[in-house]
C-alpha cells in the first residue's frame, strides 16, 4: 500500500469511527505517516527495471540531497516467486559508478553483483536467473569497491521479497502495508547546513564505522501507522552502515520471531528484545489486543561509537496505533520443517581471521575520544591502557611519534593508508585476489575469528544461506538457528556450515566480508570462487 492509499484508508476509518478518539487526534497531528514501499513485480516479459538516481528528501524541514532506486531515497520492494524466471535490469543515472548486490539471494557469481560488476554512469546491467530458495525477506544495495558505505549512506537500499507455495498455506499476515509491514532502518548524520548527508570515511570511521544522530524508518523520523487488531507482521531490515540495534516494544509485551535472513523458522520464537546486526533481517509477529498506542523502540547497545544521544536511551522508531477493525491472521504453532544440520565429521574447515591494524584501532579510538568523549566508548575504560592489548596500547601512546608531520592532539589521516588497515587472514582486499575455491554442493565449516580486537564484525557470505553452529563462542539462540547469511563476530569465534549450490568463477567471484560497511571498504573483505565438484 502506498502512502496516498494509506491516507485514504485513514480518512475512511476516521469517518467510520474505526479509530479511537486519541487515534484520530494522532492521525491529524504533524507526525509523519509511515511510507510503505511499493511492490515491484515482473512485467509480462518477466522483467523488472530499477534506476539508481539522485533526488531530494525532506528531513528536519530542510531539503536534503539523497540517492535512491526509482525515487529520491531507498527503493521499491522487488517481489519474486520461487521457480519463476526473472530478468532484472539496473540503470545508473548517478554521477558515479555503482553495482547492485542481491543480498540474501542464492544465485551464481555472475548474477550476485559484487565489486567486479560495475555499472558506469549512463549505462545499465541486466541479469537473469530463476530463484530457487524458500520464501524470505532479502534486500538489494550497492557493492562497489571502497564506496559501498557512501552509497548506502546516501540512501541506496531496497527490500527484495521471495514468495513460495508453502508460505501461502500459513495464515500469517500477508496484506502488504496493512498487516504485513516492511520496516527499513537507517541512521543518518547531516551536514551543518542540513542539506546533505555528512558522510566521511576517515581514520575514526574506518575503525568504528560511520554513525548518525537520527534514525529513519522507511525514510521518516519516528513515523506512525494504524494497524488492525490481532496479529500483524513486521519485516525488519537493519540497513545502517555500522549501527547494531536492539528492538523491543515500549509496553513490554513480547514479539514472536517467525523468520530470519533466509526464511521461516521451524516455529515462532518468543523474545522480549531482538538484537539485529547491520544487514540482518528478521520477521516478527506482534499481537494488538486493545486500542492503546505503543512504540517500537531500539534500546541502547554496547557498541563503540553507538552510545551517543539520542541512542543512549530507548529511542522510538515507530508509533503503532491499534485500530478497532480486526485482522484475520493467526500465529501458527509450526511454520516449516527445517532440514537437520548435517554431521560435521570429515568436512573441509576453513579459517577466516578478521583483524584490524593496531595503529588504526588506536588512532580511531583516540579520534573518537577527542570528538565525543568517554561516553562514546560504550563502557571501555580508555583512561586505563591496561585493559587494552599491549600492542594497541603502545601504538596509541606513541602514535604521534610514529606519524611524521603530526601536530600535537591531531591525527594526520593522510599519512596512514587506512584502506589497508582492515584485513582477512592478514590481507586487505584486492579486487583480483582469490582466497580459495570451494566445491559446488559440498558442505564446509567456516570458522570466523575476531579474536584480538574489540570491534563488532557482522560477517556476511555471498552465494549461500547457512546454519550457525556457534556464535562468538556461544550457543546459538533459538531465533538464530534458521537460515542465515550474516553472523555476529565480536572478539570471539563463530562457526557456520555453508554450502554453495551455484558456481562463481574468477571473473565473478563471491565475496565474504564484514557488513560494517566502513570495515568492508577499508579492506575486511575477501573473494573466493566455487567450482564443480569433480
Amino acid at each position: 500500500m502506498q502512502r496516498r492509499d494509506f491516507l485514504k484508508l485513514s480518512s475512511l476509518l476516521i469517518g467510520a469511527g474505526a479509530l479511537p478518539a486519541w487515534s484520530r487526534e494522532a492521525m491529524a497531528s504533524q507526525r509523519p505517516l509511515l511510507t510503505t514501499p511499493i511492490l515491484l513485480e515482473p512485467d509480462l516479459h518477466q522483467r523488472i527495471d530499477i534506476t539508481a538516481m539522485a533526488g531530494k528528501s525532506l528531513w528536519n524541514n530542510k531539503t536534503v540531497s539523497t540517492w535512491g532506486y526509482n525515487g529520491a531515497y531507498l527503493g521499491p520492494t522487488i517481489k519474486l516467486r520461487r521457480h519463476q524466471p526473472v530478468s532484472l535490469r539496473v540503470y545508473n543515472q548517478l554521477p558515479v559508478e555503482t553495482t547492485v548486490h542481491w543480498h540474501g539471494l542464492v544465485v551464481g557469481g555472475e548474477v550476485d553483483g559484487g565489486p567486479q560488476e560495475v555499472i558506469k554512469p549512463g549505462t545499465y546491467r541486466e541479469v537473469a536467473f530463476t530463484p530457487d530458495q524458500p520464501a524470505a525477506t532479502c534486500w538489494y544495495h550497492p557493492h562497489p569497491h571502497m564506496t559501498s558505505g557512501l552509497q548506502v549512506a546516501k540512501g541506496l537500499a531496497g527490500l527484495l521479497v521471495i514468495e513460495d507455495e508453502p508460505i501461502k498455506t500459513l495464515r500469517i499476515p500477508s496484506q502488504w502495508g496493512v498487516d504485513d509491514i516492511p520496516l527499513v532502518f537507517q541512521d543518518k548524520k547531516l551536514t551543518a547546513e542540513g542539506t546533505d548527508i555528512d558522510y566521511q570515511l576517515d581514520i575514526m570511521h574506518a575503525s568504528v564505522g560511520w554513525f548518525g544522530d537520527m534514525m529513519l524508518t522507511n525514510g521518516s523520523q519516528y513515523p506512525q501507522i494504524g494497524l488492525p487488531s490481532g496479529w500483524v507482521r513486521l519485516r525488519l531490515l537493519n540497513g545502517c552502515n555500522a549501527r547494531s540495534m536492539n528492538l523491543a516494544l515500549s509496553h513490554g509485551k513480547p514479539m514472536y520471531v517467525i523468520a530470519s535472513d533466509g526464511g521461516l523458522l521451524a516455529e515462532p520464537v518468543k523474545v522480549e528484545q531482538l538484537p539485529i546486526l547491520p544487514g540482518e533481517r528478521f520477521e516478527v509477529m506482534i499481537e494488538l489486543t486493545d486500542t492503546t498506542p505503543f512504540d517500537l523502540v531500539t534500546l541502547p547497545v554496547t557498541q563503540i561509537g553507538m552510545t551517543l544521544p539520542p541512542f543512549d536511551q530507548p529511542l522510538p522508531v515507530l508509533k503503532i496505533l491499534p485500530l478497532r477493525i480486526e485482522g484475520s491472521a493467526e500465529l501458527p504453532d509450526k511454520l516449516v520443517t527445517l532440514p537437520s544440520v548435517p554431521s560435521t565429521d570429515g568436512l573441509i574447515r576453513r579459517r577466516v581471521r578478521l583483524s584490524m591494524d593496531a595503529q588504526l584501532d588506536a588512532m580511531g579510538m583516540q579520534q573518537l575520544m577527542q570528538r565525543y568523549g568517554q561516553k562514546a566508548m560504550a563502557g571501555m575504560p580508555m583512561h586505563s591502557m591496561s585493559s587494552m592489548p599491549d600492542k594497541m596500547s603502545d601504538s596509541m601512546q606513541n602514535s604521534h611519534a610514529s606519524m611524521p608531520g603530526m601536530a600535537s592532539g591531531q591525527m594526520a589521516d593522510h599519512n596512514y593508508d587506512f584502506h589497508q588497515g582492515n584485513k582477512i587472514n592478514g590481507k586487505a582486499y584486492q579486487i583480483n585476489d582469490i582466497s580459495w575455491q570451494s566445491s559446488q554442493g559440498q558442505h564446509e565449516i567456516w570458522e570466523i575469528s575476531g579474536e584480538g580486537d574489540m570491534m563488532l564484525h557482522p560477517f556476511h557470505i555471498h552465494g549461500t544461506q547457512y546454519r550457525i553452529l556457534s556464535e562468538n563462542d556461544q550457543p546459538v539462540p533459538a531465533h538464530r538457528q534458521g537460515w542465515k547469511d550474516t553472523v555476529r563476530v565480536e572478539g570471539g569465534v563463530s562457526q557456520v556450515m555453508v554450502l554453495f549450490p551455484h558456481t562463481a568463477d574468477r571473473q565473478s567471484p563471491y565475496m565474504a566480508h564484514c557488513h560494517l560497511l566502513e570495515h568492508e571498504d577499508t579492506g575486511m573483505m575477501m573473494s573466493f570462487t566455487v567450482g564443480k565438484n569433480v
